[in-house]
């Protein structure tokens, strides 16, 4: 019987090779994560954003916490962020006030505070008043009295009569807002009660003077300012007031005056006042153009003391 020759058996190992050192701890650790990404990168296109969720228990990175309600106004986590969220829950806090004298009628907004019926509004939608009724979102009316006016703020607290239970907006704090920030805007243009409009915060601690009386013009159909050394919607006559005021680009018409610019998560942050509509060519004033002024929620909260007193400034 021949022999044949002795093959070597075919093995990764053969020839025998020299041992190797041992591989370094760091990168046998770094490998297991890049595997672990890799597979939930391919998680993600298919399960969108859980994959978040779970490449932070990968790196061992807490998961940022979503949005959550805001006390007193009650946004859902669902729908925070949204204007349909903010309407929803906000809305119910914003009124329709239709105030009387022997000078005519001005129609505004305005802003439950209480639960009984504690209202914030500005001082020329009532000033000089013979009678304030207000209208809630849900139509219920009810006749209002005066407590106390600051006209150099143009800010006025009214409170309803017999009124209970009623759901108070909750206020924010506007020191903290950001030019860009998105806003919305809720109040009653033209006696529109509940419109909601939506934009941005355009501007910070604007110079704005309006007057600080109402005219013997009704004020849906003039809403007369200063700004910049210059004046809009009419002459806002000899007694005037200047104060720093939040500029938005949230659509506000005659009637909007009163009402509430409200953050993403549901907080009032400002009390709209003013906005520029350029006099069409029949005299009438034209609608808004995105130049809207409101009175920063910080001052609301520095004189309600004061208003709440009785004060009459």
């Amino acid at each position: 019987m021949t022999d044949f020759p002795q093959t070597p058996p075919q093995s990764p190992y053969w020839p025998p090779q020299p041992p190797q050192p041992p591989e370094p701890q760091s990168r046998r650790r770094a490998r297991r994560p890049v595997g672990l990404i890799v597979a939930v990168a391919i998680a993600a296109a298919a399960i969108g954003g859980g994959a978040s969720a779970l490449l932070g228990q990968v790196t061992g990175e807490k998961e940022s916490p979503g949005p959550t309600g805001v006390s007193g106004t009650n946004v859902s986590t669902s729908s925070a962020g949204t204007v349909a969220g903010v309407a929803q829950a906000v809305s119910p806090s914003i009124v329709e006030i239709s105030a009387n004298s022997t000078a005519g009628g001005s129609t505004g907004s305005g802003v439950i505070i209480s639960g009984d019926g504690e209202i914030i509004t500005n001082n020329h939608v009532v000033s000089g008043a013979d009678s304030v009724k207000v209208r809630l979102s849900d139509g219920k009316a009810y006749t209002a009295k005066v407590t106390g006016t600051d006209a150099s703020k143009d800010l006025a607290l009214i409170k309803l009569q017999g009124a209970s239970g009623l759901k108070a907006a909750a206020l924010g704090d506007s020191s903290k807002l950001k030019v860009g920030e998105e806003v919305v805007a809720i109040g009653s243009p033209e006696g529109l009660t509940g419109t909601v409009t939506s934009g941005i915060v355009s501007a910070l601690d604007r110079d704005v003077t309006v007057a600080k009386e109402r005219e013997s013009q009704p004020q849906q159909q003039e809403w007369p300012f200063e700004f910049g050394g210059r004046e809009f919607n009419g002459d806002t006559g000899d007694s005037r007031t200047t104060y720093k005021a939040i500029q938005t680009d949230a659509s506000l018409n005659p009637g909007n005056s009163g009402g509430a610019l409200i953050n993403m998560r549901g907080e009032i942050i400002g009390i709209n006042s003013a906005m520029y509509a350029p006099s069409a060519a029949n005299g009438s004033t034209a609608g808004s153009v995105g130049l809207g002024f409101a009175i920063p929620v910080d001052t609301v909260k520095d004189v309600l003391g004061a208003l709440r007193s009785g004060a009459s400034v």
